[in-house]
């Protein structure tokens, strides 16, 4: 039991969630080695562990493995975005069951606080890993411990202990297990500051865990690097961010499958992008000010003519007004854009992102005019929920020339009546 007021954190990470994701709808893939692929179907981005065993790696040319994926029937998958943030979200509402405070990490991670509760750790662990398993069907790892970090390398080491949960709260063997960990592999190191402890001779984070303060202060990034050590020694210093902060920036930005040289193609596909940076807005209730369109060539193929621009709009007042947005990409293409190149990537970045409120503020703003644009995006958002995104496009073109190879994409099982599973 826990009755005291120290504060606890549970890590919920997903296994190999995007392999893990596929598998729930696909059983033949269980115990069979997948890897899914990045956009364009170029590079690994995920594997499951069957993978891994066979020595493939993250970032790999998918035609750099290919006898390895021939000679162990290894599965290949194209990402498939929309069924993962769809899993995910189900994943996150099982798991706010468990706790009132939660914090989403990631697409695959979440924090709990599970202080001030009257429970056995190890068994409420099991708990939520066995619901979240019998109600998605999606395999988590839990570590439990006095600080956010320590919470990181006790998930780390339960994934490989056979019940997934490991709480080191209490233990006595924190210092031995710490010997394990490399200390590249605790939180908020990262390559330089690891690279730095490698020449002092810190390799564990055992050992990063008894480095002296002012050093660690004055090399490893000041107060976020001494917080960090201060965690390992079980001083909690990093607190939950429970409510998700809004974006100060929204980007969205593809690399086309086939280069595209024509205005007409990188309009439409501008058109979609827009769509999609406004959908994101109105999830998080808030206006953009300001847009930015860029255009870019395949430095790569350097025996091609090379060219790569951008501009940077003002908006007539904050809007997520998709039309809007449209127009003003179009619009700030045609400054940009040059005949004689072959374009491999577009994309828009939005900024000066304020509250939705911010209108009400503004004298001259016909209120009129904007709750029937309010209105008619409420009712596109919608219907793209209910039928799954992509159901009503809005004006932008069906993405033929520019989108995205994805030749062994699976369906999307939960967010598209056309492709849901028969049985």
């Amino acid at each position: 039991m826990d009755s005291s007021n120290k504060k606890i954190f549970a890590l919920i990470d997903c296994n190999n969630f995007y392999a893990s994701c596929e598998r729930v709808f696909s059983p033949a893939l269980l115990n069979r080695p997948v890897v899914i692929l990045s956009n364009n179907d170029g590079c690994v981005v995920a594997l499951s562990n069957e993978a891994k065993i066979l020595g493939m790696k993250v970032g790999t040319p998918i035609f750099k493995v290919k006898d390895l994926v021939e000679k162990h029937g290894v599965a290949v998958l194209s990402s498939n975005y929309t069924l993962y943030a769809d899993m995910s979200r189900r994943v996150m509402e099982v798991i706010e069951m468990f706790s009132p405070e939660v914090e989403y990490y990631s697409i695959d991670e979440a924090f709990l606080r599970l202080d001030g509760m009257k429970i056995e750790r190890t068994e409420y662990g099991l708990k939520i890993r066995n619901t979240v398993k019998k109600w998605t069907g999606i395999p988590v790892s839990i570590g439990i411990a006095g600080t956010m970090t320590l919470a990181k390398i006790a998930n780390r080491l339960a994934k490989k202990n056979r019940e997934g949960v490991l709480d080191l709260t209490d233990s006595v063997n924190i210092d031995s297990l710490l010997e394990q960990i490399p200390v590249g592999d605790v939180w908020g190191i990262g390559f330089r500051n690891s690279e730095k402890l490698r020449i002092k001779g810190i390799k564990t984070a055992l050992q990063l865990k008894y480095l002296n303060d002012t050093w660690t202060r004055k090399n490893l990034g000041g107060v976020v690097g001494l917080r960090t050590v201060w965690e390992l020694r079980g001083t909690s210093c990093i607190t939950m961010e429970t409510v998700r902060p809004d974006k100060k920036q929204i980007v969205t930005s593809r690399s086309f499958g086939t280069p595209v040289g024509d205005f007409d193609t990188l309009a439409e596909a501008l058109a979609d992008y827009a769509g999609r940076c406004a959908e994101k807005l109105r999830e998080q209730k808030s206006l953009a000010s300001e847009i930015q369109v860029f255009i870019d060539t395949n430095h790569f193929k350097e025996h091609l003519p090379q060219y790569s621009n951008s501009v940077t709009v003002r908006l007539p007042e904050p809007t997520a007004y998709t039309p809007v947005l449209r127009e003003h990409a179009a619009a700030a293409l045609k400054k940009i854009f040059k005949d004689g190149y072959l374009y491999k990537k577009t994309g828009i970045v939005l900024t000066r992102i304020v509250p939705e409120s911010t209108l009400d503020g503004l004298l001259f703003t016909d209120r009129t005019r904007i709750e029937k644009e309010k209105s008619l995006m409420n009712s596109l958002d919608d219907l793209n929920r209910k039928y799954g995104r992509y159901a009503v496009r809005g004006g932008a073109g069906r993405y033929n020339k520019w989108a995205m190879h994805r030749n062994f994409l699976s369906r999307r099982f939960t967010t598209d009546w056309n492709e849901l599973l028969w049985v």
